[in-house]
């Protein structure tokens, strides 16, 4: 019987012949974990009295959840994870760098074929070159960067196909929500969302990344996407060795669920208070008006959706308050040199450091109650954004800009830019 992409990632990993169900003990290729989470791990490592990490080498701190730090309690954690970095030898991102997920990413610790563990929900995002990533807990990390291993079950797979292409204006995010609101946020629990088809191939490795870091907001283990030519590119750049396999879900593999889709059928979509499988076209929703957008996060605060932003904001004035989060240094950097800062700050928004910014909810523009808030994070639970009071929508970075030069929820597709 052939394997699905995770069973041949976690056989590899764990030296044996495994599949679904199978409880294996399996060799990580590299683990994170970020200011929210990294203290607990820390605490834990010492309460195991183990002064070493397995590997330095094989580990990253972050601090992107509350940076710069909002108050002296967590300028204390982030000290704590300053002096802890340096007395191990573990690479530290400090403040401004940018979001653990964008930076794992782009600064090559994840390789197709890999086991990548993060101390974060979203670590599934990795899934889009090819990588069996996914979030633990801070005490399991603290055993991960113990010894570099750690217990798994295979799970099962989801495979979601997506022929035809996507229509005009509708994005890796319009199509994300969409099988979420097909699937449910618990419909493919402790599952592998593996995507393929047409539509797929076509996406950039940006946009794989959009679907792949929402695997979670169905229950998904991890997201997944089979390496192609534009993954080893953008590998490349980032300056990893092309010494990985480029696995893929054999022919006879056995997926425990299949979801068909033709990508000509996706509609500009938002994902509507306070749920994330609560999605509902654009068009249904078009006219309420708006209070505050936040383009960035893991989830779209890359070049390419800034970008998207950028053309829509160009030459116009925001109507609602508009805080821009570029998710990496580089990320910024990319869009000072194209002109994307300056059309933001000129439209009247606000430009912030590189990090999560208001999408864990702690500082950076925590909305009042009463607000409407469309954002194009990935989750829009109450109280999500630091205010219970507040009504998330979640969109793509196209129509949270088009909200914001106009004040309310319009369907990007009748605008022009």
């Amino acid at each position: 019987m052939g394997k699905t992409l995770a069973e041949k990632i976690l056989s590899l990993a764990s030296n044996s012949d495994v599949y679904k169900g199978d409880i294996v003990v399996v060799e990580v290729d590299f683990a994170m974990a970020q200011d929210g989470t990294a203290p607990l791990t820390i605490e834990a490592l010492e309460r195991m009295g183990v002064e070493k990490v397995w590997n330095p080498e094989k580990i990253v701190l972050v601090i992107d959840h509350n940076a710069p730090s909002p108050n002296e309690g967590v300028s204390r954690i982030h000290k704590l994870m300053r002096e802890w970095a340096v007395s191990q030898g573990v690479t530290l991102y400090d403040v401004g760098e940018g979001v653990c997920h964008q930076l794992m990413v782009e600064r090559g610790h994840v390789k197709p074929g890999s086991v990548v563990l993060g101390a974060d929900s979203h670590t599934c995002t990795y899934g889009a070159l090819g990588a069996l990533a996914t979030g633990i807990g801070s005490t399991e990390m603290a055993a991960v960067f113990a010894c570099g291993q750690l217990w798994l079950r295979v799970p099962e797979s989801l495979l979601i196909s997506v022929d035809g292409k996507l229509p005009k204006s509708v994005y890796a995010k319009d199509l994300a929500l969409t099988v979420i609101g097909k699937i449910g946020a618990d419909g493919a629990t402790y599952m592998a969302v593996e995507y393929t088809g047409e539509a797929i191939s076509e996406l950039s490795v940006e946009g794989r990344l959009t679907l792949c870091n929402m695997a979670v907001e169905m229950g998904g283990k991890t997201g997944l996407i089979a390496p192609d030519e534009k993954v080893v590119a953008f590998l490349n750049e980032c300056g990893v060795p092309q010494n990985y396999p480029l696995l893929k879900s054999d022919e006879d593999a056995e997926f425990s669920a299949k979801l068909e889709l033709d990508a000509s059928d996706v509609v500009p979509v938002v994902a509507c208070p306070h749920s994330v499988d609560n999605v509902k076209p654009v068009s249904d929703v078009a006219g309420v008006p708006v209070d505050q957008v936040f383009i960035g996060t893991c989830t779209n605060g890359r070049i390419e959706d800034l970008r998207v932003a950028g053309r829509v904001m160009k030459g116009r004035k925001v109507r609602a308050r508009t805080i821009i989060v570029p998710a990496s240094r580089n990320v910024y950097l990319k869009a000072l040199r194209e002109g994307l800062i300056e059309i933001f700050t000129e439209a009247g928004a606000t430009v912030c450091n590189p990090g999560c910014g208001p999408c864990v909810g702690t500082h950076q523009g925590i909305p009042s109650p009463g607000d409407v808030v469309v954002s194009t994070a990935n989750r829009n639970f109450k109280g999500r954004m630091g205010c219970d009071e507040a009504e998330i929508y979640l969109a793509s970075p196209h129509t949270a800009a088009l909200a914001a030069v106009t004040g309310e929820i319009r369907d990007p597709r009748e605008d022009a830019s």
